[in-house]
């Protein structure tokens, strides 16, 4: 980047700088080194960084990865120092070696303002002394994300949270600190917005009530993921009164009480994620009196039925986004799909996933959502050539198409040749009846189109080729070359190798493709029931 340095020749043993002069007197612009033997000169580059001001270098250190600002910071101690006075945010290996060094760390970076500390789960973390000694060196600290930082107490996070009052962001997972801990934390941090709380190992049946503290009022988003005792952030959801987004994914409890408390004190909220939870229609009423709710997901609740989503869909009528995952429990079909698309026309992304529609719901669907441009069907035994032909014809806005696990052919997806003008991007995975030829033709008919094609019989050819390579009885093992007829396969779509267990067994000569094989068999047998979850 613009450092350069010049090195005398191996026959030199001295050299002189000369600089040359142009009949006018004045200094040429290209310097050169002569030996005193008359060798070829050597040209030197000019560092035009060094009339860079600080400020602008810091500008291009931003624009590069973190593994590009490591080794920018080695090329001189100019570099170095602007580096680090610019670096804004930081991760860094939390065990509990890091206490050492965090006054040398912070000496250097000390504009940080977004901090991640990770420790895995083998190792010892960081203990109390490190996170306060790195308060007293960041108080603009803004955002703190700890992962597996178990030696983290609650007597560390009052300390901590005493010295960074401006923390905006607080994000928690698999630390062992509890409900006192918490406490100060939203006591000391009033200009605390996001506040994510994932597998809190403190918190037992017996932790006090974690209540909004002074963040009562700046709260925005609060989400809390594989709890135990998830029920003592009630106090928190309650107090919040300008929460705008609440994420519950498994957290033990009965939900349906709660959200009813919620309604009454809470109405700002515009996203709702629910995952795995004890809600039943019950709770969805509650959540329906949310009028200004723009984006609901729920997954996995098998207690919500189609009398909940529609009552949902009729007050909650600028809902722009929509996931459901019915656990294939049936209990939401096309009656609450033909509600949603009745009352919501605003909707733009539609995510289905065990769910049983059909051309009645997916047409009422596509007419009377006109800005319907992301549509993920997943696990469906209903949606064939049929439905995907609907969606062709009716679904004009559409851009991004996803079908996965669904008894599709190549007749259905030939449909998308001529339907959808707005299409950029289908994604088919796992359906049997969807072949690559069926993908190539789809690719040659619009050829702005993107086609990403999973194809099982892929997967099944490959698994041939590398169980052959595992049954070589001679030392090294031979894998014939398949890379002609994937990059075929990519000039027209894109396929997804075989899985890496497959790849593992070729290279670990464990004859493991057998027993692939019977679980395919298995598969084939029970398809319908062995859908797995994309997200």
């Amino acid at each position: 980047m613009g450092q350069s340095s010049s090195l005398p020749r191996s026959g030199s043993s001295s050299s002189s700088a000369v600089i040359s002069q142009s009949p006018s007197g004045s200094v040429s612009q290209n310097p050169v080194e002569i030996s005193p033997d008359f060798d070829e000169p050597t040209t030197f580059e000019i560092d035009y960084t060094l009339n860079l001001p600080d400020e602008c270098l810091a500008c291009v250190f931003q624009s590069l990865s973190s593994g590009d600002r490591n080794r920018s910071s080695l090329v001189c101690r100019r570099w170095l120092k602007v580096e680090g006075e610019s670096r804004h945010r930081l991760s860094l290996n939390a065990k509990s070696e890091l206490a050492a060094a965090v006054p040398h760390l912070f000496w250097r970076f000390d504009s940080v303002t977004k901090l991640a500390l990770k420790c895995d789960r083998r190792s010892v973390s960081i203990a109390d002394d490190a996170l306060i000694l790195i308060a007293q060196k960041c108080r603009n600290l803004a955002r703190l994300k700890l992962s597996g930082c178990r030696g983290i107490t609650d007597d560390g996070m009052a300390v901590f949270s005493e010295n960074c009052r401006n923390l905006r962001k607080f994000s928690c997972g698999s630390c062992s600190f509890g409900a006192k801990g918490m406490n100060a934390l939203l006591d000391n941090c009033c200009l605390l917005e996001e506040l994510s709380v994932k597998r809190l190992r403190g918190i037992t049946d017996a932790a006090e009530a974690i209540g909004p503290g002074k963040a009562a009022s700046s709260l925005r988003v609060v989400s809390l993921k594989y709890l135990f005792n998830g029920q003592c952030f009630k106090s928190l959801i309650l107090g919040a009164k300008n929460l705008r987004t609440l994420k519950l994914f498994r957290c033990s409890g009965e939900w349906d009480s709660l959200f009813d408390l919620i309604a009454n004190k809470v109405d700002g909220l515009v996203e709702i994620h629910l995952d795995q939870l004890q809600l039943s229609d019950i709770g969805l009423y509650a959540i329906s009196n949310f009028v200004n709710l723009e984006v609901l997901h729920l997954v996995k609740t098998p207690e919500c039925t189609n009398s909940g989503l529609a009552i949902v869909a009729s007050k909650c009528r600028l809902l722009r986004k929509l996931h459901v995952d019915g656990w294939k429990t049936n209990r939401i079909n096309d009656e609450g799909l033909v509600a949603v698309a009745t009352y919501c026309p605003n909707l733009q992304e539609l995510v289905l996933i065990g769910l049983n529609p059909t051309c009645l719901s997916l047409e009422k669907l596509a007419t009377n959502c006109q800005n319907l441009e992301r549509l993920a069907l997943c696990g469906s035994e209903t949606v064939g050539d049929a439905e995907i032909t609907c969606i062709a014809q009716k679904c004009l806005a559409l851009k991004k198409l996803c079908i996965k696990s669904c008894p599709v052919s190549n007749h259905g997806i030939e449909a998308l040749a001529a339907g959808c003008p707005n299409l950029v991007k289908v994604k088919v995975k796992k359906c049997r009846g969807v072949t690559l030829e069926g993908a190539r033709w789809l690719r040659a008919s619009r050829g702005s189109l993107a086609v990403n094609l999973e194809a099982i019989e892929t997967e099944m050819q490959e698994a041939i080729v590398l169980e052959n390579a595992v049954e070589e009885e001679n030392g090294a093992v031979d894998i014939p070359n398949t890379r002609n007829r994937s990059n075929d396969a990519a000039s027209s779509s894109t396929v997804r190798p075989a899985s890496f267990k497959m790849r593992l067994a070729s290279f670990s000569r464990r004859n493991l493709v057998p027993c692939t094989f019977r679980r395919w068999a298995s598969m084939g047998a029970n398809g319908s029931r062995n859908v797995s979850e994309e997200k």
